[in-house]
């Protein structure tokens, strides 16, 4: 550890990092906030087959519906003190995030100016299930 080149370092926190994100993913569990965000045509998500698919209309009023699968151990439900927001949960982060990855990359905005059609699926917070008390 003392005399290991930057490679080496790096390797051997970037495994500490996966172990401890493995560990509070166990204990606590990972929580990822997405809000749809829309100008004129509301964004209608349903939730079909236990929280495991996300089926997304209406997008630019579009008659396409897309349909995003959550990765194995992550689900999907709205929430009940918002509207227009999805809570992904699941144990491992790395499945947590790809999930909100894959619903924010179904909804982008394609031959437009993106500075000016701001809609879509958004990341709005990232947390844990279980809330530290300090």
């Amino acid at each position: 550890m003392w005399f290991a080149s930057s490679k080496e370092l790096a390797c051997i926190r970037t495994v500490c990092s996966h172990i401890t994100n493995m560990m509070n993913g166990v204990t606590k569990g990972y929580r990822y906030k997405m809000r749809s965000v829309y100008a004129h045509f509301p964004i209608n998500c349903a939730i079909t087959e236990g929280g495991t698919i996300i089926d997304i209309r209406n997008f630019l009023g579009e008659k396409f519906v897309r349909q995003v699968k959550m990765l194995s151990g992550v689900t999907v439900r709205p929430s009940d003190k918002q509207k227009d927001e999805l809570i992904l949960e699941g144990n491992d982060l790395e499945l947590v995030s790809r999930s909100a990855a894959l619903i924010q990359q179904s909804t982008t905005v394609k031959r437009k100016d993106i500075r000016k059609f701001l809609d879509g699926i958004y990341v709005s917070e990232k947390g844990n299930i279980v809330v530290d008390e300090s």
